[in-house]
């Protein structure tokens, strides 16, 4: 499936996004331990165990919670505190596309982003029409949400994400729910976008060919490099833990 042509504009950002020391805690628990990176590379993968932060962390690149500690900062603005500047330059995809529709029929939920920024409610539903006709989904124009399969829920918030031209597109375990089929094409049309991906992902095959992965493990940056070598390094010890009684530490 080829880039739509709302996805080729942006040009990423040579700063990318930074964080500096950057942690999260809530009341009696530490989630997210001083992190530092800079992440510039255009697919960036984060894995880790069920619990090790890797959520925390994507909500803390988007904005969607500030730091307790340190600093996150996306081409040099806090993402926290800019919501505009963080919605012109972060998309995000949810592991469920509920989670982030809000209006009962496509042409609207598509409409939303464009009169956010500032359109006319007429230019936002023609733009999203052109859209759907891009993507040869005219006929979803007046559809209701809830008539739409989970992965044409999720194509959907994908085209939402593009039609604002993000430099850098969040996912969070996008393909948790969907069948074989569905879960092929999405993954075809990501790879297919000019824009940055950074994606949390608890199955390695989903980031071969990434550039780069961070690998948390309770709450700490364990391994961050090169995906192949840190892909690896991530099986082995998830294959070594799972020759254990692997649930014996949730008592400690």
């Amino acid at each position: 499936m080829p880039a739509p042509p709302e996805a080729a504009a942006p040009t990423l950002p040579r700063s990318g996004i930074r964080l500096l020391d950057a942690g999260f805690s809530v009341p009696g628990r530490v989630i997210l331990h001083g992190i530092s990176a800079e992440l510039t590379q255009n697919r960036i993968g984060i894995v880790g165990r069920n619990g090790s932060g890797k959520t925390t962390l994507l909500r803390l690149l988007a904005g969607l919670i500030a730091p307790t500690s340190g600093q996150v900062r996306v081409a040099g603005f806090d993402p926290a505190r800019d919501r505009r500047s963080a919605v012109a330059a972060l998309g995000i995809l949810f592991q469920n596309p509920d989670h982030q529709i809000i209006f009962p029929t496509v042409e609207q939920e598509l409409a939303f982003g464009p009169r956010q920024q500032g359109q006319t409610d007429a230019a936002a539903r023609a733009l999203a029409r052109a859209t759907l006709a891009r993507h040869g989904r005219s006929h979803w124009a007046q559809a209701s949400v809830a008539t739409l399969s989970q992965g044409q829920r999720h194509y959907l918030c994908l085209m939402a994400v593009l039609m604002l031209q993000p430099a850098t597109i969040l996912l969070d375990e996008p393909f948790t729910d969907l069948d074989l089929p569905t879960r092929a094409r999405l993954i075809r049309a990501l790879h297919a976008l000019p824009q940055r991906l950074i994606t949390i992902t608890h199955d390695p095959r989903l980031l071969a060919g990434y550039d780069r992965v961070l690998w948390l493990e309770a709450g700490r940056i364990r391994q961050d490099g090169p995906a192949d070598a840190v892909l690896a390094a991530f099986v082995a010890e998830m294959a070594r833990i799972g020759e254990c009684d692997a649930d014996t530490d949730l008592a400690l």
